[in-house]
């Protein structure tokens, strides 16, 4: 179908069909408008049917939009099994249909550059901003000898590369080399299907003559704008757009049932996590504030940022909540999980208890010990996500940079352009996150694997939408944006922590709030407290906040007071006293257990440890 634009006739959109097509599960929304706004009105989900024995991804599609059909009684299926999309006003159908799509194992990148740190990461972040995995990066310097790359690019298989290098009229020889080592390999697809594996040359311009001469009769090589054309500057944009390009003309079509489902979409399907960068920079830019987001799966987990108008998005490929689990373990170490169970337990027991979740993956929680040692591993697996997205999320490598005096007052070596000071909203996703059988308890976990620092929002995608959302956004920005605000955000509400180091027994913070109804709280927290305050999302609680020990910074400088209107949500407004960067729990078991079971009561998490 054609891509419908803004101005189009259809574009005076009532009703909006939309699938995400994951890897075991599609699950569909119908958006309606009613009234004058968007709202999203009915949700169904089936099993994704991309593999054996059916092979056809749009049979899970057909049976996920025959219960939203169901359930709104509105007919949504055609008679021979495809979208119903009618060209002219009908009280049946939708008037467009969209889809995003990570089934099959998403789109899968290796990605080639002269220098690691330089221009290899600048195609990096081209390819992850695309909604890639990149499976490895290879370059001139990474310590591995050719013959090792050349096997290692046989044996991805990857779904297409991406090669940068060289500053436009910069070096040539070293380019030569890389695009010598793809030809030695001679990839193929990891699909088959006899296709010529795709190849993005990315780089020097002035050597495209020696790339196409290299690699125009072993791969598809397609040449855009360089991803690097000076040092001081990155130019992504091409490269993402021929990327995307790309996976829906060969990994798509060659996905079984994908050349059918491109033919009843009415905008180019695209990768999930592409799509949730997309509405993550859309909110962002209408907003003009910088948002933090992360999707915690079962085996990955996935983290973005736009911070001054800049997007990077990172993928923790070993990190998630049950295939990955044992990696949690492996690279947070028992400590770092122990210290997150309000409960004693021995060493052995909690590996017994992972291990038995990675060998049935698809498990959940039954007693509230298991509850409660599953948010213990996803606050590590979230910590280390978050580690990793900072390291990726800096200024451009090579680039000398004048420093003022604000850069010498920041963390040491901390370069990253994600400063949780400056950041507005904190957004999680997934299931751990989402689904959490109390939203008090994702607050939580996000408030100590993220550890916000100063006024931060914080909230969760209701039933992972947003995918949906970005590539509505593409089609209909009004109705993106409105349906993210309605029925796809559940704000839980404001942490405020005070930036610094606390001193133990001694008191931290005045606060003093002036609540909805005119009751005025007038309170001293000691170091090391959490505390909840009721307020909703439409409630303006205004607050003064007054540090009583003089390193602590809340915004306003160390020792300074700040004053701040706050809104809550369904949680409320949580104050957290426990200091920053780092939060500092006790590993004497009594200790630490007595601990964060005086913080699980004061916000009330589990149904027998109520607080207030």
């Amino acid at each position: 179908m054609s891509n419908p634009t803004e101005n189009s006739p259809r574009l005076k959109l009532r009703s909006v069909l939309a699938t995400d097509c994951g890897s075991t599960t599609t699950k569909a929304i119908l958006i309606e408008k009613v009234g004058e706004e968007y709202r999203q009105t009915w949700r169904g989900e089936a099993p994704t049917t991309v593999e054996a024995p059916f092979e056809d991804v749009t049979r899970g599609v057909v049976n996920a939009a025959t219960e939203v059909q169901e359930l709104s009684g509105r007919k949504l299926v055609t008679e021979d099994g495809g979208i119903l999309t009618p060209e002219q006003d009908s009280n049946e159908g939708v008037d467009i249909y969209i889809s995003t799509s990570s089934a099959g194992g998403g789109l899968q990148v290796v990605v080639g550059g002269v220098v690691r740190t330089m221009s290899a990461e600048s195609a990096t972040r081209a390819a992850l901003g695309a909604g890639a995995i990149v499976m490895d990066t290879f370059a001139t310097n990474d310590k591995r000898r050719p013959h090792e790359q050349i096997e290692r690019i046989r044996q991805l298989r990857p779904d297409m590369i991406l090669m940068a290098g060289g500053t436009d009229g910069g070096t040539r020889k070293h380019v030569v080399a890389l695009a010598e080592r793809i030809r030695a390999a001679r990839p193929r697809t990891r699909l088959g299907g006899g296709f010529n594996l795709p190849v993005i040359y990315a780089g020097n311009k002035d050597v495209r003559p020696e790339i196409s001469e290299l690699l125009n009769e072993v791969c598809d090589l397609q040449l855009v704008n360089n991803v690097r054309p000076v040092l001081e500057d990155e130019d992504l944009g091409p490269a993402r757009d021929k990327i995307h390009d790309l996976f829906m003309e060969h990994v798509m079509a060659q996905a079984p049932g994908y050349d059918k489902l491109m033919t009843w979409t009415d905008a180019p399907i695209m990768p999930t996590p592409g799509a949730v960068g997309l509405i993550m920079q859309t909110i962002a830019r209408q907003r003009g504030i910088n948002i933090l987001g992360v999707d915690i799966g079962g085996a990955t987990t996935d983290v973005f940022s736009v911070f001054t108008e800049i997007f990077n998005r990172t993928v923790s490929a070993n990190l998630g909540m049950s295939y990955s689990v044992s990696n949690v373990l492996a690279e947070a170490g028992l400590p770092a999980i122990l210290r997150w169970v309000p409960f004693d337990i021995n060493e052995k027991m909690l590996r017994n208890r992972i291990g038995n979740k990675m060998i049935r993956p698809t498990t959940i929680p039954q007693t509230l010990e298991e509850l409660k040692i599953e948010q213990a591993i996803a606050r590590e697996a979230l910590r280390l996500a978050f580690i990793q997205h900072k390291e990726f999320a800096v200024g451009l490598k090579g680039v000398q940079q004048d420093r003022t005096i604000a850069d010498a007052f920041r963390q040491s070596g901390d370069d990253s352009l994600v400063q949780m000071m400056e950041l507005d909203l904190l957004v999680g996703s997934g299931g751990v996150l989402s689904h959490a059988p109390r939203r008090v308890q994702s607050m939580r976990m996000m408030i100590d694997a993220f550890a916000p620092e100063g006024i931060t929002q914080l909230a969760v995608d209701s039933i992972f939408m947003m995918p949906h959302l970005g590539v509505l956004s593409t089609v209909n920005e009004e109705a993106a944006t409105q349906v993210f605000e309605k029925d796809c955000i559940i704000y839980l509400g404001t942490c405020v922590a005070p930036l610094g180091a606390v001193k133990a027994g001694q008191p931290a913070l005045k606060v003093s709030l002036e609540m909805p109804g005119g009751k005025v709280i007038d309170e001293v927290l000691d170091s090391m407290e959490l505390r909840l305050y009721q307020a909703s999302h439409d409630d303006e609680v205004q607050a003064t906040l007054t540090p009583l020990q003089r390193q602590l910074d809340l915004g306003a400088g160390p020792g300074k007071p700040l004053t701040k209107t706050l809104r809550g949500g369904v949680v409320g407004i949580v104050i957290d006293t426990r200091g920053r960067p780092d939060i500092q729990i006790p590993t004497e078991p009594n200790e630490r257990v007595a601990m964060l079971d005086r913080w699980v009561r004061a916000l009330g998490e589990y149904p027998d440890e109520e607080g207030g």
